[in-house]
């Protein structure tokens, strides 16, 4: 039974607002990670719906425990309420509610932002209101430290993107026939991305605490090499072969549900079960890349094989490959969401059936059916010219290690910055329940379950207002681009999860693109008014979300019940 059970109403209110601000969370944080597989053309927005789902919640609940007592006890100096636990109950309420106000807010704005950053200025602003001392010092984990491991964590991510983007760029595309140099690289990058992702849940798993201690190196890589040279088996043994036939052989038959009949594809004629219908042939990722309002001066591919910027005639592009759908034309055609699903019930009163079910169809599914991908601006498709234009089946040599990094930088999400949403609730949690204000407090695993479930709904219902701001509106984004991006940023986000670190997701993803864009060596292939917006953001986010929850908790202690 909880000790200071007269507070329980303020425990309710709390996690009313922590279910509001796992939502916004799910709704900003992780569109904004999941934004450059959108944007690529690798998945769907629905697609992406259903992947947020599985690995926010496995992130959340398997891997999200480390960083919560860096975010509470590091902030703001708890001995203040010792003497007052239920002081704590009402910081860490109004620091909630202080943090998911701003996340709603931002969002609805288009304002990519940080949740640990807005957990970290809705701290500040309680705490200040509380008289609790802020650390403002770089020791024992302040503020100041907080704030220069985002700036070291998005240059690692980066530098880590641009290196990793570096070696496709000049290893593949910078030679003769990229296509067959892509063909026998790309099982080598699959292998790296598994060993990767293999690191990171020994990194993130609490039985393998100690992997990187001496006496442990050796499991540690005899397990990593043994994944890396496991995975290259599979690559060469399905996912070639798979390749062979799609991309060399232009089967349209074939699907990615036939890679494992693997070297039964190389036969003239495989046993395709479900074989597709469809006569498409690859998805056009650069649909739209290059239509802008200049001239090229140069109309063909260079002698690598890299079809440069600018260089492709739409009318050219659409006559070989059709409208594709989601295509970058100044003048698409979007399909009204709204209208999609509220149409046919128009005029009909709303206690008809018909109309009924049109808006609950139109209220599940309006937040993934939004057009995320078409841009009608003539200055952004000019900064999207300015990059690079590769070959489509190169390109798709990439989606699957995409998806793959894509899942890793969700489930990093899932295990870094969930546990800085939730730390105000378990803190006030704990405290109500031990009577006592404590330093280190376990978390429950219900409530990250619930926050797992909230992270892929909010991402579900209003994610989309974040995947159209960021997109391709700061660079042209491409599968191999996005890939890049997405696992130079997980690496950055693991690894300062485990060093027991707050880093912003979110900010580690915008560095990883701008150093990916900057690979093209043309400052204009970047959407610097765009930087702009999102920097504007960042800005207002400690003072916002600190205003907030200072004023809410100032009102709340002058009040005379405390």
């Amino acid at each position: 039974m909880a000790v200071l059970e007269q507070y329980s109403w303020i425990i309710v209110l709390i996690s009313l607002t922590f279910c509001v601000s796992s939502f916004g969370n799910g709704a900003n944080d992780v569109a904004s990670l999941y934004a450059t597989s959108v944007a690529s053309r690798t998945l769907t927005l629905p697609q992406m719906g259903v992947l947020t789902m599985i690995t926010e919640f496995t992130g959340a609940v398997a891997l999200g425990s480390q960083v919560s007592s860096t975010i509470k006890n590091g902030v703001i100096d708890i001995t203040r309420f010792y003497p007052k636990p239920a002081t704590l109950i009402l910081v860490m309420g109004c620091t909630e509610f202080g943090s998911a106000t701003w996340l709603i807010i931002a969002t609805w704005a288009g304002f990519p932002v940080s949740s640990t950053q807005t957990v970290v200025g809705a701290l500040i602003g309680a705490g200040i209101a509380a008289g609790a001392d802020v650390r403002w010092g770089w020791q024992q984990g302040g503020v100041s430290q907080i704030a220069a491991s985002w700036a070291i964590a998005s240059l690692i991510a980066g530098c880590f993107s641009a290196t990793l983007f570096g070696t496709i760029k000049f290893g593949i595309f910078n030679r003769e026939d990229p296509f067959k140099w892509a063909m026998r690289m790309i099982p080598f990058y699959y292998a790296f991305t598994a060993a990767v992702l293999a690191l990171f849940m020994m990194a993130e798993t609490p039985s393998t605490d100690d992997f990187l201690e001496e006496s442990a190196i050796g499991k540690t890589l005899s397990v990593i090499f043994g994944i890396f040279f496991g995975m290259l088996g599979v690559a060469y043994f399905f996912f070639i072969p798979y390749f062979h036939r799609k991309l060399v052989l232009e089967d349209t038959r074939v699907r990615s549900w036939h890679i494992p009949l693997g070297p039964l594809l190389l036969f003239d004629d495989p046993p395709l079960y479900w074989p597709s219908k469809s006569v498409s042939g690859l998805t056009d990722y650069s649909a739209g890349a290059n239509k802008t309002t200049e001239t090229p001066d140069f109309p063909g591919p260079n002698e690598s094989g890299v079809i440069m910027k600018g260089t492709l005639d739409s009318s050219e592009r659409e006559l070989e490959n059709g409208l594709s759908q989601g295509s970058d034309t100044l003048n698409a055609v979007r399909i009204d969401v709204r209208e999609k699903y509220l149409g046919p019930s128009e005029g009909m009163p709303m206690y008809h059936p018909l109309c009924a079910s049109d808006f609950i169809r139109y209220f599940f599914w309006h937040g993934i059916s939004k057009d995320c991908v078409t841009c009608d601006s003539e200055q952004l498709l000019a900064t999207h010219a300015r990059a690079a234009v590769y070959d489509d089946r190169v390109e798709h040599l990439w989606t699957y290690a995409q998806v793959v990094s894509a899942m890793m930088m969700s489930i990093a999400h899932g295990s870094n910055d969930v546990t800085n949403a939730v730390a105000p609730w378990v803190s006030a949690y704990s405290t109500f329940m031990s009577g006592e204000v404590r330093s280190n407090s376990v978390t429950p695993v219900w409530i990250l379950v619930i926050a797992g479930v909230l992270l892929g709904t909010g991402f579900w219902f209003f994610g989309y207002h974040i995947v159209r701001s960021l997109g391709n509106r700061i660079t042209r984004v491409s599968p191999i681009r996005g890939y890049s991006i997405e696992l130079g940023t997980a690496v950055a986000v693991l690894l300062a999860s485990h060093l027991g670190i707050p880093v912003s997701t979110m900010q580690c993803l915008i560095g990883a693109t701008v150093g990916v864009a900057l690979m093209n060596f043309d400052p204009a292939a970047v959407n610097w008014r765009q930087l702009a917006f999102i920097f504007g953001g960042w800005v207002l986010t400690l003072p916002v979300a600190g205003l907030i929850s200072g004023l809410l908790t100032a009102m709340a202690l002058n009040t005379p019940h405390f």
